[in-house]
C-alpha cells in the first residue's frame, strides 16, 4: 500500500465516523418521537429489545456488553423499567447479585406497540435504498465495530 492511499482510507474513514455520529443523533431523535406516546425513549426501547432478542434471560452487564453500552446506565434505564412495570428482576441460579432481567406482560405489549409504529415507518425509510447497498453499510459497520472493540480492549 503507498503513502497516499493510507491518507485517503483514513480520511474516507473520518468522513463515514462524522456521517455515523449525524445519523445516530438523527436516529435516536427519531426513535425517541416515534416511541413518546408509549412513555419510552430510544434507550428504554434499545434496552427492551435487547431483553426479547436475548435467548434466555440476562443480567443487566450482559444486557450492557450486547448493546455495547456502559453498564451503570444500563442498569439505571433497567431499574427505571421496573419502576413503570416493564421488567421484573428474577434470581439467577448462577450468580447471587446479578439478577436477571425479564419482561413483564405490560414489558412485552409495550414492546410489541413500538414495532406496531416502527414497521410501517423503516419501510418508507427503506425506500429507494438498495437491499445490497443495506448489506454493505452493514458488513461495513460490523467490521467498523469488531475493531473499534479491539481498539477498547487494547485501551
Amino acid at each position: 500500500m503507498t503513502r497516499h492511499t493510507q491518507p485517503q482510507k483514513a480520511e474516507a474513514l473520518t468522513d463515514l465516523l462524522l456521517t455515523m455520529f449525524r445519523a445516530n443523533n438523527l436516529t435516536l431523535t427519531w426513535g425517541d418521537r416515534l416511541v413518546a406516546p408509549l412513555g419510552l425513549t430510544s434507550a428504554r426501547w434499545q434496552i427492551l429489545g435487547a431483553i426479547v432478542q436475548a435467548d434466555r434471560p440476562q443480567p443487566v452487564a450482559w444486557l450492557a456488553r450486547d448493546l455495547g453500552a456502559n453498564r451503570q446506565n444500563v442498569q439505571r434505564i433497567v431499574n427505571d423499567l421496573m419502576k413503570d412495570g416493564l421488567v421484573n428482576f428474577e434470581p439467577n441460579p448462577h450468580h447471587k447479585r446479578a439478577q436477571l432481567v425479564v419482561l413483564t406482560a405490560k414489558g412485552r405489549k409495550t414492546y410489541e406497540d413500538a414495532l406496531a409504529l416502527y414497521n410501517p415507518l423503516v419501510e418508507a425509510l427503506a425506500e429507494g435504498l438498495a437491499p445490497a447497498d443495506i448489506e454493505a453499510a452493514q458488513r461495513v459497520l460490523s467490521a467498523l465495530r469488531s475493531r473499534l472493540e479491539q481498539f477498547t480492549d487494547e485501551g
